[in-house]
């Protein structure tokens, strides 16, 4: 490997560090203004997807069942979220957020959104889908190495 691609491998990483950093203050930020612990934030990002159950929910956060139904209680208290019936299946409780959760959460992310859609303006169809493979197995990655750190 030359040196200048490495040099600009390493610039990379240390910008995406920066990035990670920036996106995690944000994340506390927004938390904060929402009154929600780090936990309820992971579920209202998962849940900004579309509804879920339980169980999937608790993959999403990483928490135990029990942990995740006191979330789901909390956060429901606050009316951020709602649990229903899944329409396919009415033995599936579903987990979504509400009207007033989900105005709340894109009260503070849409900004970002929108203006993060700026960013791309300039960029080719071809070079924005090669950024999102590239985000894909950037995913897979991490998620390979937490299961490595969980044990």
């Amino acid at each position: 490997m030359t040196e200048s691609r490495q040099a600009a491998i390493s610039a990379a990483g240390a910008a995406l560090q920066r990035y990670q950093r920036s996106v995690q203050r944000f994340d506390d930020a927004v938390g904060r203004a929402l009154g929600v612990n780090a936990a309820d934030m992971r579920s209202l990002d998962r849940l900004s997807e579309g509804s879920c159950t339980a169980g999937e929910l608790a993959a999403a956060t990483g928490l135990r069942p029990a942990a995740t139904t006191a979330l789901v209680d909390r956060l429901s208290e606050r009316g951020l979220v709602r649990r229903r019936t899944s329409p396919e299946d009415r033995r599936r409780v579903l987990v979504e957020l509400t009207p007033e959760g989900r105005a709340q959460v894109w009260a503070a992310y849409g900004p970002l959104v929108e203006e993060g859609a700026v960013l791309l303006e300039g960029i080719d169809t071809e070079q924005i889908v090669a950024m999102g493979a590239l985000f894909e197995r950037m995913t897979a990655v991490t998620d390979l190495h937490r299961a490595r750190v969980e044990g």
